[in-house]
């Protein structure tokens, strides 16, 4: 059991790194946007209390996610995909984003965003969008399923009806502008060889370029969890000392991580609170 006084010198700590940092990278896994409503995935329950009408099927995310069902049912598919493209396009980012903005600005290198959420959040809260790393792509944008070619597109234009209740598209999916097959998002997906990462890659590219400075940058990572470690292990290869917060798991490795316990936006006003 932790003390409230181990407590109180963690956050001290975080504040201290937050504050003499040239730079800010931010580390962000599916809890970011539970404070801003969204649905959390974690664990069958938790899916399925989001989608009833899969839960009725028995459907895991496992199943649901997977370019295979686009194949073999592509309104199921793009029922499940387009009710959350819906749902992203409406949600309003939480309070913790313009916090972790306002500290950016004040930094001679501002921030630069990896993410394993493919929902927008971080653009859609004024993040720039050629300081965003998407790894596991973006459901704003789309691919031929095949793929005929290494084509992307924007999905502003589709505008996804659907049947809530059976969970299915009820209006036409989009298709590939260069061979008419049914399109899907560019997000990598399970059991997925048709992903194509031109996107993802790019803008790894210029994280890696802008982390290439040499500057103190410090690591802010947000609601990452172990059961897809993307985004931790990303946060622990990078060398940085950095700031893990997450309301059950935590725990960092090694000397240069410190541990803060809560939700993203309880903990960031609570950093915010000390560095002003």
């Amino acid at each position: 059991m932790r003390s409230s006084d181990q407590d109180s010198a963690d956050l001290q700590r975080a504040a201290e790194w937050i504050h003499e940092a040239d730079g800010l990278l931010i580390t962000a896994g599916a809890g970011m946007g539970v404070d801003s409503g969204l649905p959390d995935f974690r664990g069958a329950e938790g899916f399925w209390r989001a989608y009833p009408a899969l839960a009725r099927a028995r459907l895991r995310f496992e199943s649901i996610a997977s370019p295979h069902t686009f194949e073999s049912d592509p309104a199921l598919a793009w029922g499940f995909y387009g009710h959350r493209l819906k749902l992203y396009r409406r949600t309003v980012p939480h309070e913790g984003f313009g916090i972790l903005d306002r500290w950016a600005a004040d930094k001679p290198l501002g921030a630069f965003v990896f993410t394993s959420n493919v929902d927008g959040q971080f653009q859609k809260a004024g993040f720039a969008h050629d300081q965003v790393v998407e790894v596991h792509g973006s459901i704003h944008v789309l691919q031929c399923l095949q793929p005929c070619s290494d084509s992307l597109w924007p999905a502003a234009g589709f505008e996804p009806q659907i049947d809530e209740e059976h969970c299915r598209l009820v209006s036409a999916p989009p298709t590939c502008p260069r061979c008419a097959a049914v399109a899907r998002p560019n997000i990598l997906m399970f059991g997925d060889a048709g992903w194509i990462p031109t996107r993802s890659d790019a803008q790894l590219a210029r994280l890696k370029e802008w982390m290439a400075c040499g500057a103190n940058i410090v690591a802010i990572e947000l609601g990452a969890g172990t059961a897809i470690p993307t985004v931790r292990r990303f946060t622990e290869r990078c060398g940085l000392r950095y700031v893990r917060i997450n309301p059950t798991e935590p725990q960092t490795r090694g000397m240069f991580g410190v541990g803060l316990q809560g939700g993203a936006v309880d903990v960031l006003r609570r950093l915010a609170s000390i560095l002003g």
